[in-house]
């Protein structure tokens, strides 16, 4: 947030990056999150059009490919995320933060595939972990069988507003049985309403 408030463009942005990168004793990675998830962080990277914002992304991986595990991009936009997957450097990895089109980034193109570092896999773990499993041995047809029920809920979840998405995730691991009960620091909880979580209780049934 203080970056996005007082850069004046992509230059600032590639400085900070290459100064923090430059001192960091190992792999490290990076994020690049969407402004639907924090407002404040509109035009991230020196600029709000995405090619120009991309451009400056990979300029600050190519520099410091060796230093760069992977980045996760959350813009929920599979096209975004894929052109993105395109132009990474050899070996640097891609982590979808794509809660509406995980499935088919997770599964990939033949070529390239996105790696999972999701929210909603905190919901949706035991399942998660079934698909997973599928995909790994080959079984295209049984991972996407699992993974498409979930899509409903995590669009749900994650829908407008979608700075409130912890809402939906801690009512989840509520339901679930991990804590005994559903409130949030600053009575977050009620940045949603009563309907939304019938839904999300709905299709959390349905996946």
């Amino acid at each position: 947030r203080a970056l996005a408030d007082v850069a004046k463009g992509p230059d600032d942005y590639i400085s900070v990056y290459d100064r923090i990168l430059s001192q960091a004793s190992g792999k490290v990675i990076l994020h690049w999150l969407g402004d639907m998830f924090d407002p404040a962080l509109k035009g991230y990277w020196g600029s709000p059009d995405f090619d120009t914002a991309l451009d400056t992304v990979i300029a600050v991986i190519e520099s410091h490919a060796g230093r760069v595990e992977g980045i996760k991009i959350s813009l929920l936009d599979a096209g975004k995320e894929v052109a993105l997957r395109n132009r990474l450097p050899e070996g640097v990895v891609m982590f979808t933060g794509d809660d509406f089109n995980y499935p088919e980034l997770i599964a990939g193109d033949g070529e390239r595939h996105s790696h999972a570092l999701l929210g909603i896999f905190d919901a949706i773990a035991p399942v998660a972990n079934a698909a997973l499993a599928r995909l790994a041995d080959g079984d295209r047809a049984g991972y996407d069988a699992l993974m498409a029920p979930t899509v409903s809920l995590s669009r749900k979840i994650f829908e407008a507003p979608t700075e409130y998405y912890k809402a939906g995730i801690v009512f989840m691991a509520w339901l679930n049985g991990h804590q005994d009960h559903f409130s949030m620091v600053g009575g977050m909880q009620s940045a949603r309403g009563i309907r939304h979580y019938a839904d999300v209780f709905r299709l959390a049934d349905q996946a």
